[in-house]
């Protein structure tokens, strides 16, 4: 078998997707219990605080901040006593914490934003934007993991937030992150694209699935796309990855080899679901094409499969 590694480019593809530009230092193998009340105390500290799928941004010159000091995260009744420590970047320590005020009880200057749209509409920085997919995961995670999976008593939190522990039968517990494999099934000249009912109108994408236990990406790959489309996949390679915190996900993007081309699609997953030729699909991703059909946006892993490939010479 060949090594490749020494071909491949110094920056991989999964630096040019959404949310993975994150700087944070996590040092998570050296962290203390104290950690969070001593970032807190810290002049530098930086607080980001995001509830319910929403991120408070303050308004900054002609756009938006999502660093709050500590005294100003406590003025917003920020829930402090439940932050975690994400890490430490160039200007110091990074914390994260629940927000404590609706979106109708924050002064004009600040927002709350849904991630989603914060991600679409470009409004941070790719370092800040890595941060909100950690602070997200991790404060999702501590919310609905309060509870000892092995005994079912009250778990609590520690080492600034890196896990939690049982107080009352000594388990461990620690942040997940769910694999989902996003695939483009292609031939020589076509590539295989998908429509959700929840798509916004006009949009068409990859294949996507969560990899089952006991299984490889490979296989995921190949058994969701026949899954989603009836299409029978051989030679599987990877290409990119992005977090993807919605609310804990990592996505693996991949190129799977179509071996059959008659579509089945399973109607309760996509409302359409069609192959389309390289030509068309530069077109797709120009904006021009005639049908008015469209891929996700530029940061979006999807986008980055799909470009790749479209730009690819065949």
């Amino acid at each position: 078998m060949a090594f490749h590694l020494f071909d491949a480019p110094e920056r991989e593809a999964s630096q040019f997707v959404g949310f993975a530009g994150n700087t944070i230092d996590r040092q998570s193998e050296n962290r203390k219990d104290d950690d969070v009340e001593t970032a807190l105390a810290d002049p530098s500290c930086r607080v980001i605080l995001m509830a319910g799928g929403r991120m408070h941004l303050k308004k900054a010159g002609d756009g938006f901040s999502a660093w709050f000091g500590p005294g100003e995260a406590r003025a917003l009744d920020a829930g402090l006593e439940d932050a975690i420590l994400l890490g430490w970047d160039a200007d110091g320590p990074v914390v994260a914490a629940p927000a404590g005020r609706e979106a109708d009880d924050l002064p004009g200057t600040i927002k709350a934003i849904d991630h989603r749209s914060i991600y679409m509409q470009g409004l941070l920085d790719t370092a800040a934007l890595g941060a909100l997919a950690q602070g997200a995961a991790v404060l999702a995670w501590h919310h609905t993991h309060r509870f000892c999976g092995r005994c079912g008593a009250r778990s609590e939190m520690r080492a600034g937030g890196c896990k939690r522990t049982c107080p009352s039968c000594g388990a461990e517990h620690f942040p997940r992150t769910d694999p989902v494999v996003i695939m483009l099934a292609v031939t020589r000249d076509t590539c295989l694209l998908g429509r959700s009912p929840h798509f916004m109108p006009g949009m068409y994408s990859c294949l996507a699935g969560f990899v089952e236990p006991g299984e490889t990406i490979e296989n995921a790959v190949r058994r969701e796309t026949f899954e989603e489309a009836g299409i029978r996949l051989g030679r599987v390679v990877y290409h990119a990855s992005q977090p993807w915190p919605f609310p804990h996900s990592l996505m693996i993007g991949c190129y799977g080899e179509a071996l059959t081309e008659a579509i089945d699609a399973d109607a309760t997953e996509l409302e359409d679901c069609r192959w389309f030729t390289r030509a068309e699909t530069r077109q797709i991703v120009a904006g021009t094409h005639a049908d008015g059909i469209l891929v996700p946006p530029k940061m979006a892993i999807a986008h980055t499969l799909i470009r790749a490939w479209a730009d690819a010479d065949g």
